[in-house]
């Protein structure tokens, strides 16, 4: 099994374009050690020609062109995508769906819920209709009981995991999630034995993902802010990270104590805000990740899983 970060930050990427944060005018100014980055996405293969497109942002278009492997050239039109999975409807995990309008029809992997939002509040499967079908709906069930493969990859198992997280503010379950508004993702390599658990919406890990956590050899987790009232403090939004449906890395009970409990070969944080200070890498908040294990992806980042970590 092979993962490919097409992209590491929250919504907005980095820098984001409206915003002169201490990261982002530190990034312009040429004053901050750190890497651009373009909305959360990855890649998962079995053989690496066949892919599974994980989330698609707003920013699809350079992260394939990123990656030659999305355009493998075997005929005149061509793509190395041949599923996409959405874990959400979040804005910054959809969007890119109308950018690949020209290589439908697709089949798109994801729960119920997310196909609601997608039809109603933001009708991208009711839009996509007039290119050549458009997006053929798989479900899937978010239920632990229930592991499922996609074609493409048949090797690879799958579990959709649901995960305490809110919903899109235009969906009619804002606030009142349900199961399947946001899922995780297990994945297990039946060749190898390899475990990835993939969350990049991990916002109150209860018993039940805990216990997949713990399963896995890699973890590929949500790492959107250090404080919890990080936006409020930086004064560039109103919300807690909580109240967006994300965990914080430090204080009790934070990602990294989450993490230190977990004995995964390697622990991964995507989906990371643009005000996040672990994107700065000569910063005491990135030092003592390093010093806990943990990692932090980027726009590039290759995890290849058929041999040993």
């Amino acid at each position: 099994m092979q993962i490919h970060v097409l992209g590491s930050a929250a919504g907005g990427g980095f820098p984001q374009w409206n915003c002169n944060c201490t990261n982002c005018d530190g990034f312009r100014s040429g004053t901050l050690n750190a890497r651009a980055r373009t909305q959360s996405s990855i890649a998962v293969s079995e053989d690496g020609e066949h892919w599974i497109l994980f989330n698609a942002s707003p920013d699809i278009r350079a992260q394939l062109a990123s990656f030659a492997a999305m355009q493998p050239a075997r005929t005149l039109r061509d793509t190395g995508i041949d599923a996409i999975l959405l874990m959400d409807s979040q804005v910054d995990h959809t969007t890119g769906l109308l950018s690949l309008r020209e290589g439908l029809p697709m089949d798109v992997w994801c729960t119920e819920q997310v196909h609601e939002d997608l039809s109603g509040g933001f009708p991208l499967f009711t839009m996509l209709k007039h290119w050549n079908g458009g997006l053929n709906w798989r479900p899937i069930e978010a239920s632990e009981q229930t592991p499922f493969a996609i074609p493409c990859a048949p090797s690879i198992r799958l579990t959709a995991i649901p995960l305490l997280s809110n919903a899109p503010p235009y969906s009619p379950r804002r606030d009142n999630p349900h199961p399947g508004d946001n899922i995780g993702i297990f994945l297990e390599d039946t060749r190898t034995g390899q475990k990835v658990l993939y969350a990049p919406g991990l916002g109150e890990p209860d018993e039940r993902i805990l216990d997949w956590m713990r399963k896995a050899d890699v973890l590929l987790v949500d790492g959107t802010v250090w404080h919890d009232d990080e936006m409020i403090r930086q004064e560039v939004g109103t919300k807690t990270g909580q109240a967006m449906g994300h965990l914080a890395q430090s204080g009790p009970g934070g990602m990294i104590d989450v993490l230190d409990s977990m004995g995964a070969g390697r622990k991964i944080l995507i989906h990371i805000n643009n005000t996040n200070p672990i994107l700065n890498e000569d910063s005491p908040e990135r030092a003592e990740l390093t010093r806990h294990g943990i990692e932090v992806s980027w726009d590039g980042m290759h995890i290849d899983l058929s041999g040993p970590l």
